[in-house]
């Protein structure tokens, strides 16, 4: 559905408009800042504010901005609850990286150090303890897991066969999100990559399990127009 322009509304405000729009119905929550200027063209999150404000006073969009996805058009029903999830760095689908420290208090005001998520996409009522990571490498490309997309994870110690986790192995102080498998003479970590070999770990090696998998976003390209 177009917006209709209507007087006071330039082309810009239009263009957000309806990226409000298409966006919550896709997704079902709002857009960030940065996302609202990387899709109507505009580079600077202060010039996005700018109309956002001007939408604001028209009564065209009704604004939280206490959290980072705090637009939304006016008349749409009220965000259900967000949940600010820390990204505490990088995980490797592919060969293993140094471990993530999980210990570190990230500034989640930061939207490069945090995702925000409607409580009720979550998979799990235990939402106030999950992490996020970001994902290098392409070993996981077979279950839908890319370079650049975030994993966002819950704190786990044990895991069963075939679950998805993040592992941490103490020996090389590196981490790695594989499937889980317990065999007999140890564990195999493996990927979902046909081209790539499983990492085999001896029972007599330490390995601990950081945490699973319950929901991943994709990495969004821009297109260069």
């Amino acid at each position: 559905m177009m917006v209709r322009k209507n007087k006071g509304l330039g082309p810009r405000h239009i263009k957000i408009l309806e990226f409000l729009q298409s966006y919550w119905q896709e997704n079902n929550y709002p857009p960030t800042i940065r996302e609202i200027g990387e899709n109507t063209g505009i580079s600077s999150t202060s010039v996005v504010n700018y109309y956002l404000d001007q939408l604001e006073k028209m009564g065209k969009i009704e604004r939280d901005r206490k959290i980072s996805r705090g637009v939304r058009l006016t008349g749409m029903p009220a965000l259900a609850e967000m949940l600010r999830i820390p990204i505490l760095g990088p995980i490797a689908a592919g060969l293993p990286l140094p471990v993530f420290e999980a210990g570190i208090s990230y500034e989640t005001e930061n939207e490069a150090h945090a995702v925000d998520i409607a409580r009720s996409t979550l998979p799990t009522r235990d939402s106030d303890r999950l992490f996020a990571l970001e994902v290098q490498g392409d070993s996981m490309i077979d279950a839908m897991i890319n370079d650049g997309d975030i994993v966002v994870m819950k704190p786990a110690i044990e895991a069963r066969n075939g679950e998805m986790v993040a592992v941490w192995l103490p020996e090389t102080n590196e981490t790695t999100l594989k499937y889980f498998f317990k065999e007999k003479d140890g564990y195999r970590l493996q990927p979902a990559n046909p081209t790539m070999k499983p990492i085999l770990i001896d029972k007599d090696q330490p390995l601990e399990i950081k945490g699973k998998v319950v929901m991943v976003i994709r990495k969004v390209e821009s297109l260069a127009v």
